[in-house]
């Protein structure tokens, strides 16, 4: 798992009414009973353990495993070395720890805030061997040079002839990748909540130790349901950033008798982030597209509809863009077909496919793009994938077997390809391979017209902010439900694609504050 992964499915966790703090206790006592257990096979006694802390989770989870350890008769000193604790939930929990007074259990807490104080430590002069060190120094975004007191504070660690044990990764291990940039602890064991980070899973085991993962109660539906723990995915934009850094998108719609799909995506684009959104059109949808909105660069094609002819002036435009949404608006039409099959060969950047291309473009001639999302209701899934059964999407239940074989049934015919496919639905179904993600974001009003365009705008302006195929898929769809609701709200059912369109930025902003 990577550590974003973790973080989101964390956060997710909050909007099932399972608290972050809830999580920590969970997590702490399972660090207790793990170092309990090394311990007696190690030693066939409580000993000393020692808790070194930082400012973040990891941290806390050591503050909450020291209440245990306590209760279970060990003594149990605490190693900070940061006393401006960053996580919300740690700092309740030391709190707590310092309640504890007048003391009544074996706890010790030294603050280790200068070279000095650290090379003093009992850790530090001591040559015995019998104790426990748990590292909860360090947690996840590890790049460069450690600071000088958490490097000497690792060298410390590792230079004692003591058990050590890291708490989820070893402190200055990038969790991603397993790679070292400065100093790591090297723990005899490493102990992962919920599911092994992918840096502790592929590193040997003379760095990361035996591993151990403890269960701390995170339901499979965080996982699997997006929420808004998925917007830490969106990047932070760098203050330094100018025009066109942000996410360029190309739109491929419109015709003579449908022009309000691709201003209806573009808008959406914008709303979602992108800073620079081009559409080409046939000349009469282009014309009605540019009145729509000024914040649109709209593209003037010959004829009425999208042709072959059009093809080389469409690729290189692509080639100044970081993504391009291909269908929304475009008809049905034999020439049209030619062009989008051309487009989906030649270009290389992320596509998304929405509404009419859906219809025409070749599925073989895709199949092993990883970075296209496909966003069809369930008929133009049929239709796309040529399924003549009654198939249905179906996953409103409490029947763990019934939803396992619906969703089972759809990953079965979307494994045909590598990219990503979203079935809109009352609860929408995002899938990719062997990964899936339950949207239930939106509401009964949606079924009105540009919606599903509002939706391919958002993936693919995702897409444009470089983020994969599959989150991108995900998230849009939550937003997208998030925006339907808010225009919910105000007008009822009689809300418009355009209504929900303006709420997009909102609903952004609200989930990354």
């Amino acid at each position: 798992m990577k550590p974003i992964d973790m973080m989101v499915t964390d956060y997710n966790c909050e909007y099932l009414g399972l608290s972050r703090l809830c999580l920590m206790e969970s997590a702490g006592k399972s660090l207790a009973e793990e170092v309990g257990k090394i311990a007696v096979y190690t030693f066939s006694k409580p000993v000393k353990v020692i808790i070194f802390t930082g400012s973040g989770g990891n941290g806390g989870d050591g503050f909450v495993a020291a209440r245990y350890l306590l209760n279970r008769g060990y003594d149990v000193d605490i190693y900070m070395l940061k006393d401006n604790i960053r996580s919300k939930e740690a700092s309740i929990n030391l709190e707590i720890l310092k309640n504890m007074i007048p003391r009544l259990s074996r706890l010790k807490i030294y603050n280790l805030k200068t070279l000095d104080d650290i090379n003093n430590c009992e850790v530090s002069k001591s040559h015995d061997s019998e104790y426990v060190i748990v590292d909860g120094l360090l947690g996840t975004g590890i790049k460069g040079k450690l600071q000088e007191n958490i490097r000497r504070a690792i060298e410390v660690i590792n230079e004692s002839k003591g058990i050590k044990i890291s708490v989820d990764v070893p402190s200055g291990m990038d969790p991603l990748t397993g790679n070292v940039s400065d100093l790591a602890v090297i723990p005899d064991y490493t102990i992962s909540f919920h599911k092994i980070k992918d840096g502790v899973r592929n590193a040997e085991e003379e760095i990361v130790g035996g591993l151990v993962t403890a269960d701390i109660g995170i339901p499979f539906e965080a996982e699997y349901f997006v929420n808004y723990g998925d917007f830490l995915r969106i990047k932070n934009r760098d203050s330094s950033s100018h025009k066109g850094n942000n996410g360029r998108l190309l739109i491929v719609g419109g015709s003579k008798d449908y022009s309000g799909a691709p201003a209806i995506a573009g808008m959406a684009a914008i709303g979602a982030g992108a800073d620079l959104v081009y559409v080409v059109s046939p000349v009469n949808a282009a014309e009605a597209i540019k009145s729509t909105s000024p914040d649109l660069i709209v593209k003037s094609l010959d004829g009425d509809k999208l042709s072959l002819g059009h093809a080389q002036e469409i690729i290189e435009l692509s080639q100044n863009v970081d993504a391009v949404l291909i269908g929304p608006g475009s008809g049905i039409d034999e020439e049209t077909s030619k062009l989008f099959n051309v487009l989906v060969t030649k270009i290389k950047k992320p596509i998304v496919l929405d509404a009419d291309s859906l219809k025409q473009v070749d599925s073989s001639l895709i199949k092993n793009r990883e970075d296209i999302i496909l966003t069809p209701h369930i008929f133009e899934f049929k239709s796309f994938f040529n399924i003549d059964d009654d198939l249905k999407l179906d996953i409103d239940s409490y029947d763990f077997k019934k939803v396992d074989e619906n969703i089972t049934g759809f990953q079965k015919i979307t494994n045909q390809i590598k990219g990503t496919v979203v079935v809109k639905g009352q609860y929408d179904l995002i899938l990719s391979g062997r990964n899936f993600k339950i949207n239930k974001s939106g509401n009964p009003g949606m079924t009105v017209g540009g919606t599903g365009d509002a939706l391919a705008g958002i993936a693919a302006s995702l897409l444009s902010q470089g983020l994969s195929a599959f989150d991108s898929a995900a998230l849009a769809a939550f937003i997208n439900g998030l925006a339907g609701d808010e225009a919910y709200e105000v007008k009822g059912n009689g809300f418009s694609a355009t209504d929900l369109v303006s709420y997009i930025g909102q609903v952004i902003k609200n989930g990354l504050c």
